[in-house]
């Protein structure tokens, strides 16, 4: 009888998924991938190799762009490196303490997200210019140099690294802080041994976000920036500046040095997050 029963028993029906399989997703996936990212950088590349390596070393022998690269990526280091400490305050600021305008600060954090780049470039312009509100209690220039940039990349990057630490703030248990002080650990040693091991993956992600943010950005910055070639010229206006004089093969070799730099920082910067999350035994 045991045996009927088991001949009888309907078999098992196969649990069908919401998703398809995985290697039609995997194929849809790697279709769009390619159409809207690689194919648009295969280009780029494809169309700069008509110039050859003779050609890229002419491009970067010259000072202008040499110095404009300098600029563009000097900038957005120290910008993310900002935003990345500014960032931690802020979004700790908003995840452990209640008091009034709180939901009102956090929604402003989003601000620069929703807010057009020549908007923003207007207001930090009038902010921060020889006569503005700012710029002008202060002898020392700010609009139309490089703290001008600087300052305009820390704006349009800084919600990036607030967004990206404050899920890991609120996942930190506030009883391992009670048990390092009552251990008799120091505020020092408690902020060194239990709140940042945690947070230092989330602190890398949001600097690689802020960072490609600040690489890419170009609205906000003409306003504020000056333009002024050896001084506050960035690379990508300098790009716009050959795609008007109609230099499209200086143009494109100046986008694919671009190009190589933010890959190899963001390269380097990955392997570096991922080594962190074995540390600290994050996936």
């Amino acid at each position: 009888m045991a045996g009927a029963a088991l001949t009888l028993a309907p078999p098992a029906r196969r649990r069908r998924a919401i998703i398809p399989g995985f290697g039609i997703a995997l194929g849809y996936t790697l279709t769009w991938l390619g159409l809207i990212v690689l194919l648009p950088l295969g280009v780029l590349i494809l169309e700069s190799s008509a110039i050859g390596l003779s050609g890229f070393a002419e491009v970067l022998s010259d000072p202008r762009v040499r110095h404009a690269l300098a600029v563009s990526f000097g900038a957005s280091f120290a910008a993310a490196l900002t935003a990345s400490v500014f960032g931690l305050l802020i979004a700790w600021v908003l995840v452990r303490y209640r008091f009034p305008g709180r939901g009102l600060a956090d929604a402003i954090i989003d601000l620069p997200f929703a807010l057009p780049t020549a908007v923003a470039g207007i207001a930090l312009a009038t902010l921060y210019a020889p006569h503005g509100w700012v710029g002008g209690l202060f002898s020392t220039r700010i609009a139309f140099t490089p703290l001008g940039i600087y300052l305009a990349l820390v704006f349009v990057s800084l919600p990036f690294t607030v967004r990206t630490l404050q899920p890991l703030i609120e996942e930190i248990d506030r009883e391992l802080e009670e048990a390092a002080a009552t251990l008799g650990s120091s505020r020092a040693q408690t902020l060194r041994r239990v709140i940042l091991p945690p947070l230092v993956p989330g602190l890398l992600t949001g600097f690689v976000l802020s960072f490609s943010r600040a690489v890419g950005e170009y609205g906000s910055v003409i306003f504020v920036a000056g333009n002024l070639p050896y001084v506050s010229e960035i690379a990508p206006l300098l790009i716009v500046i050959k795609l008007d004089e109609f230099d499209y093969r200086g143009a494109t070799a100046i986008a694919v040095v671009m190009l190589a730099i933010s890959f190899a920082a963001l390269l380097v910067i990955n392997l570096i997050q991922a080594a962190s999350r074995r540390r600290y035994g994050h996936v």
